[in-house]
């Protein structure tokens, strides 16, 4: 049952955790339902914090859905980068089904992965071309 479980190594705890990402945004990936933004982290695993608030999802019973969701998507995902991630949830979520969310959530993963790999690039490009630059 280990394998399913969701520690509290996976999850952003603190205001702090939260703060650090909301403060040095680098990687964004927008949409309509969602907004995800994250930074890399030195603890070597990615970590998810969740905002969905009242004004977006009335009732608790559509927050929660949402958040189980968006947990369990992100638990199934292989592979993920070292990153801090803020899942901020927008208007209209309610009116998404199950599978269609999941569809939407996997897409946003699959988007996150591929921005973490373009930063990463070109960051190890730029430390390159600066170093040989040098001398």
């Amino acid at each position: 049952m280990k394998a399913l479980s969701f520690p509290k190594s996976s999850r952003l705890l603190t205001p702090r955790d939260y703060a650090r990402v909301f403060n040095d945004v680098q990687i964004r990936v927008p949409h309509r339902n969602f907004l995800i933004l994250a930074t890399p982290n030195e603890v070597n695993q990615a970590r998810i914090g969740l905002v969905f608030s009242k004004k977006n999802l009335k009732l608790a019973v559509q927050r929660n859905r949402v958040k189980r969701r968006v947990r369990e998507t992100f638990r199934l995902q292989p592979d993920f980068p070292a990153l801090d991630i803020v899942v901020l949830g927008r208007r209209g979520l309610a009116d998404i089904d199950n599978a269609v969310l999941n569809q939407l959530l996997d897409d946003l993963w699959s988007r996150l992965k591929r921005k973490h790999r373009h930063l990463t690039t070109t960051v190890s490009h730029d430390q390159t071309d600066a170093s040989e630059g040098r001398g």
